[in-house]
């Protein structure tokens, strides 16, 4: 399977900022600096599942919990956002440059929602980035 990656274009960007908009809007205006920090993040991330605002059948919402997601992980381990291009498409992922890690963050919520998994944030966050930790550190011996 070959893919390229490259730096997203503005659409991209647009497109994945109005993703984080659409989360960020879930604080009220007191709060909303709170989504600066990976617990802020984090927690914002959990409380709207847990309440339910979404159905598993509403993908694009599910996604913009997966771009959030991806920029707590971003945030804590130092990765940059990529768009990959493969045989299905454009994606946004992170990358750690000059190692091999590539992530897919922005299904990684909603392929969990939607095969009727509950999701606890805190605990894929935790292993998702000890994985990070511990391939980076293998791949720098």
């Amino acid at each position: 399977m070959q893919s390229n990656t490259e730096a997203m274009n503005a659409q991209e960007l647009a497109d994945m900022e109005d993703m984080r908009a659409w989360v960020r809007g879930h604080y009220t205006p007191e709060a909303v600096h709170e989504y600066d920090t990976v617990s802020g993040k984090l927690k914002l991330l959990q409380e709207i599942l847990n309440a339910g605002w979404i159905d598993e059948s509403e993908t694009l919402k599910l996604q913009c919990l997966g771009i959030t997601f991806g920029d707590a992980i971003s945030q804590q381990l130092g990765l940059n956002w990529v768009m990959v291009e493969d045989e299905y498409g454009r994606d946004p992922a992170l990358t750690l440059e000059g190692t091999s890690i590539l992530l897919f963050p922005k299904t990684m919520i909603s392929k969990r929602i939607e095969d009727g998994e509950e999701v606890d944030v805190q605990e894929l966050f935790a292993l998702i980035t000890a994985k990070v930790m511990e391939i980076r550190h293998e791949q720098a011996n």
